[in-house]
């Protein structure tokens, strides 16, 4: 992951919301968080769409302690469903660890999934499956065409609100009633 330092306008520890006009369904009503953005592209992880598969099944699947958790499991995106993703605060790094923000890691390796199981994982954690992308300058098009309304991410939606409340959540934090929202907005 490249530093923010060297990125002016990158989106990394932001959250993007599907605004009303994006025309892609799989997004509509959708909270992302973005995990990486330079000008090679964006990866952003969706926090509010829980799939019906908890995570005790996933544990269970590879063999690994935990199956009794009845956490849920998000879809983080189209891209690369069969794909793992867990941000979690920073108590420790594990094998495959980026640093994200100060207070949010990300971690794609198995030995995670094992000490949550195992109840030495880390002590807030959100799992995904898949990832949301963006090719180089393609998120920057979609922000142009109103598509994604951004604001700064905050770890208390990203990991102690409820999934249905994180949409209202992040536009409460923006300051915005979407009530009042007309197809000419910009980006907050």
């Amino acid at each position: 992951m490249t530093d923010n330092k060297t990125e002016p306008s990158s989106l990394r520890h932001h959250f993007l919301v599907a605004s009303p006009w994006l025309a892609d369904p799989q997004f509509h009503g959708g909270v992302i968080y973005i995990c990486e953005h330079s000008a090679e592209g964006a990866l952003g992880l969706m926090i509010n769409h829980p799939m019906s598969i908890h995570l005790g099944e996933i544990l269970e699947q590879l063999d690994m302690h935990g199956g009794e958790m009845d956490l849920p499991v998000y879809s983080g995106g189209p891209v690369q469903p069969e794909r793992g993703f867990v941000l979690h605060s920073p108590e420790q790094y594990w094998q495959n660890t980026a640093p994200v923000a100060e207070d949010v890691l990300l971690t794609t390796s198995r030995d995670v999934l094992e000490g949550i199981g195992r109840d030495e994982g880390p002590e807030s954690f959100l799992v995904a499956l898949g990832y949301s992308g963006w090719s180089e300058g393609q998120l920057e098009e979609e922000l142009a065409g109103n598509a994604w309304l951004t604001c700064p991410a905050s770890t208390d939606i990203l990991f102690r609100t409820p999934a249905s409340k994180r949409y209202d959540a992040v536009l409460r934090l923006m300051g915005i009633d979407l009530n009042q929202l007309s197809d000419s907005v910009g980006h907050a």
